[in-house]
Order: structure tokens, then C-alpha cells, then sequence
């Protein structure tokens, strides 16, 4: 088997082609040409001409990967992804440089060749409709952060422009058109006329226009989204997340990270659960790996960093999706009238109204429901994917 391990870079990619086991990989290191190909027609004509079988990535830096990706999978050869942490780890037992591209790419190689048969030491490739849904879901995201900004500086011209509608929200559009001139509106012309500001000036009337694209750009997405999650595979997905009324975006975000849920199952396909004894207590106590799985990687399973006496936890997993859970318990189970009305809804709302009675830390309560929940969305799955099957 030829295996090459790339380590991506901006507009090339590193590579080293092995065949075997390597004894001593850091003499290799040294005595290894590392060949270096350029992102194009003739960098990827090289690079085939290599004859891999397998081609090893990490799965960091998704634009930059993404012509490698597809032009080898097109040709017929199988890609592997290694997360960044298990690369490190790798790469330091292993005693090469740390974060040299060469070092990466052999480390990469060599990784692939000791752990071909376990295949949960490796990334899990996203079925493509999944990878559409998540690039959309980003890309709404950025759409998003770039019109922040924009509105913020519109806000702070129209204070003395036309302080009148300077606090005007993003669900008036007649307003937005019409402040970009591609809309009428009597409504807003009598305003105006009426105004105690000074007049506006052509800079807002340009950035309203950069607002209204960037709003038919993201409605434009949300619609291929929508399509998207149409798929008949996600029908028993999105029937758990409406009981926990997730929106569309927040559906879309959790399905691309977990979908299928059988990846966190055990080889049976069921959930995993192993009882094993307690560091502390000695007492046989169950293990919920596969749920422990699903929580890490929708960024609620806290992880310990002990060094000394020093002893503190941090979420591990997305952080993306953390902030999207944070805005969830914000928005449906903070406000009593917003809650799902349902036996999920009631319930995640009386454990944040008892903590919040307590006088517990808002931002502690909001990351307890939201653990909460992921725990609870993991049951539901599970009972309607695997359990209510049989």
C-alpha cells in the first residue's frame, strides 16, 4: 500500500509517500526529499503521478484541503483525516520537530500505517449532502458577523442624519429597501421631511445596499438549506430536535456534526455503555462512552487539565455549536412564553427557574440546560432511531 502523508499550506501542499512501517522516523526525517506541490493542474498531475493509495490529511484549514481532497477522491484515492490533537501527540511521541510542515506530513504517513484498522482514530469523512449543509450553515454564519458592523455604522450615521429610525430592526425590510433606494415608501418620505436630523448622506444610502445584498444572499442560502435538510435520512432527526424547538439554523448546525448518530455507537450499533471501576470510589460504576462521544462533539463534555495542585475543567468539542446552544436556552428557555410546550420544554424550564431561584451564576445555569439538553437529545435519538426500529 502507497500511503502519503500532506500537510496543507496556503497554496501548496507538503508531501511524503511511504509504503512500510518506518523504524526510525526521525532519521528519516532527515534523510527524506520531501516534495512540495503547487495548488493547480500541474501540482495535482504531480502529485497523482506519485501513485498513492491513501492520502492522509488533517481535517484544519477545510478551503485550503478542499481542491486536494476532491481532485484525489476524484481519482480514485482514499483519503483519511487525523484530528489535530491526536496528530500532535503522534508527532511528539515519535520525537520529530514540532509544527514543521515535512515533520507533519511524515507523522500523517506514519499515523496511517500504525492505526489503519481502528477506525475511530481518525476523522469521520461527512456524507457530502451533510458537508453542503454545514458550508451553508458557516456561510450564514460569516454573512452574519460581515453585517454587524455595516448596521452599526448605518446606526451611528442616522443618529444625526435621521434620528427618527436609527433604532430600526432588521425585520423591516420596506425600511432597509427603502433606505437603499431600491424600494418606495410615502411611509418613510414623510419622515424624513418631517425629520430633526441633518439630511442623509450617499455613504448610509451605499452601505443600506451592501446590507439589503448580504440579506438576499443569506435568504438565498437559507433556501438551499431548507431544500437540503428536506433529505428523507434527516426526517427522524428533525422530528426530535421540533421537541426541543431548535430553529433551522441551530437543526442544521447539530445534524451536520452528528449525523449518522451510529457513529458514536459501539460495533453492535447500539449505544455503548461499559461498567468499569472508579478511579476514587473502586465501585463498579456504568460508562456511557457513546453518549460521552455525542456530548464532546456537540461541545458540552467538560474535560480535566490537572497539573500539580492546579486542577481546572474546560468544554472540549464546538465551540460553534456551544454558542449556538447558549443562544437557544437564551431565546426558548429563558423567556417563560417562548418554552416548547411540551414535557421537554417544561422541564428544561423549571430546572433554569429553580437554579435562577438560587441565585446561581446565569451563565452557569445557561451552560447546565444546555448540557442538559444535549443528554436528553441523545436519549430521544437514540429511542427513535435505534429503539423505536425494533
Amino acid at each position: 500500500m502507497r500511503v502519503v502523508g500532506l500537510d496543507v499550506c496556503k497554496n501548496s501542499v507538503v508531501a511524503c509517500l511511504l509504503s512500510a512501517a518506518v523504524e526510525e522516523p526521525r532519521q528519516l526525517y532527515y534523510d527524506y526529499k520531501f516534495p512540495s506541490f503547487f495548488t493547480d493542474s500541474r501540482g495535482i498531475k504531480a502529485l497523482l503521478s506519485l501513485k498513492p493509495d491513501v492520502a492522509v490529511l488533517e481535517p484544519t484549514g477545510v478551503n485550503y484541503s478542499k481542491f486536494w481532497v476532491t481532485k484525489l477522491a476524484e481519482a480514485g484515492v482514499e483519503i483519511a483525516l487525523v484530528g489535530h490533537k491526536q496528530l500532535h501527540a503522534y508527532r511528539v511521541n515519535l520525537d520529530l520537530p514540532d509544527k514543521d510542515d515535512s515533520a507533519d506530513a511524515l507523522a500523517l504517513a506514519c499515523y496511517y500505517l500504525e492505526h489503519q484498522k481502528s477506525d475511530r482514530r481518525f476523522v469521520r469523512i461527512r456524507d457530502p449532502i451533510i458537508s453542503q449543509i454545514r458550508d451553508i450553515v458557516l456561510r450564514l454564519q460569516h454573512l452574519n458577523r460581515v453585517q454587524s458592523p455595516i448596521i452599526n455604522r448605518i446606526r451611528q450615521d442616522l443618529a444625526w442624519q435621521f434620528p427618527e429610525v436609527a433604532k430600526t430592526s432588521l425585520d423591516a425590510p420596506l425600511f432597509w429597501g427603502w433606505l437603499a433606494g431600491e424600494r418606495k415608501s410615502q411611509r418613510y418620505d414623510k419622515k424624513l421631511t418631517l425629520s430633526s436630523g441633518l439630511g442623509l448622506e450617499s455613504e448610509v444610502i451605499y452601505s443600506a445596499k451592501a446590507i439589503c445584498e448580504l440579506q438576499r444572499r443569506e435568504r438565498a442560502l437559507e433556501l438551499m438549506m431548507r431544500s437540503l435538510m428536506k433529505d428523507v435520512r434527516f426526517l427522524k432527526y428533525r422530528k426530535v430536535f421540533a421537541r426541543f424547538g431548535f430553529g433551522e439554523r441551530v437543526e442544521a448546525l447539530i445534524l451536520s456534526q452528528i449525523y449518522p448518530l451510529e457513529n458514536y455507537f459501539g460495533a453492535d450499533g447500539k449505544p455503548e455503555i461499559k461498567v468499569q471501576k472508579g478511579r476514587v470510589s473502586g465501585k463498579p460504576t456504568k460508562r456511557h462512552l457513546s453518549r460521552r462521544r455525542f456530548q464532546k462533539a456537540l461541545g458540552v463534555a467538560p474535560t480535566r487539565e490537572d497539573s500539580g495542585d492546579k486542577k481546572k475543567s474546560k468544554k472540549a468539542g464546538s465551540s460553534l455549536i456551544r454558542m449556538a446552544l447558549w443562544q437557544w436556552v437564551f431565546t426558548r428557555i429563558e423567556p417563560k412564553r417562548n418554552r416548547v410546550k411540551n414535557s421537554i420544554g417544561t422541564a428544561l424550564g423549571s430546572i433554569f427557574d429553580k437554579e435562577k431561584d438560587q441565585s446561581r451564576p446565569i451563565r452557569l445555569i445557561r451552560s447546565r440546560i444546555a448540557s442538559r439538553a444535549i443528554d436528553w437529545l441523545f436519549a430521544e435519538l437514540v429511542k427513535e432511531l435505534v429503539t423505536g426500529n425494533n
